[in-house]
């Protein structure tokens, strides 16, 4: 086997080992009990390192499992900085997953067409009839914004072609009393 494909399959399971880490950070937020040092399986049909521009990309029906937070997508491309002294510190400064993305713990679930998380200023947005769901409660955006900082987040409607915005929607059912 090559000595730069092995390389570059290291690289690749690195990046994403340190990819995930933010975002279940903020799943670990929203239900408390995720492990985000717990290790990561990722499937893919086919996986690409492009050493020369810094990138990792895995296609084709990406499952990304650590602990019990599962990210599903079509594509996940790793945005990494080149650092030459040791291959485990590798910066990276983004990651972008796009087609059917689904994030999901036991207890909340997101998903939206693509997403966008911004390393170096933590932050996550989710596009495209972005859908939130915890139990029976429901919130559905056009744009989903997660600062991972502050813990604060937004969601944001869209226009629509007549020039009107189509709403933010959200639905939320009280919790039964058990008599």
């Amino acid at each position: 086997m090559n000595d730069r494909w092995v390389l570059s399959l290291v690289l690749a399971g690195f990046l994403c080992a340190a990819a995930f880490t933010p975002v279940a950070a903020q799943l670990d937020q929203l239900n408390g009990s995720h492990n985000s040092q717990a290790p990561i399986e990722i499937t893919a049909d086919t996986l690409e390192v492009r050493q020369a521009e810094n990138l990792a990309i895995f296609r084709g029906d990406v499952d990304a499992i650590q602990g019990d937070m599962l990210l599903k997508a079509d594509m996940l491309i790793v945005h990494y900085r080149a650092n030459k002294e040791t291959l485990g510190q590798q910066g990276i400064s983004q990651i972008d997953a796009e087609g059917n993305v689904f994030v999901s713990s036991p207890n909340e679930t997101a998903q939206g067409a693509r997403g966008i998380y911004d390393v170096d200023n933590e932050k996550i947005w989710l596009t495209g009839q972005v859908v939130l769901t915890q139990g029976d409660n429901i919130i559905q955006g056009e744009q989903l914004e997660l600062d991972l900082a502050t813990g604060q987040s937004k969601v944001l409607s869209a226009a629509t072609g007549d020039g009107k915005r189509e709403r933010v929607r959200g639905l939320f059912v009280p919790k039964k009393e058990n008599n």
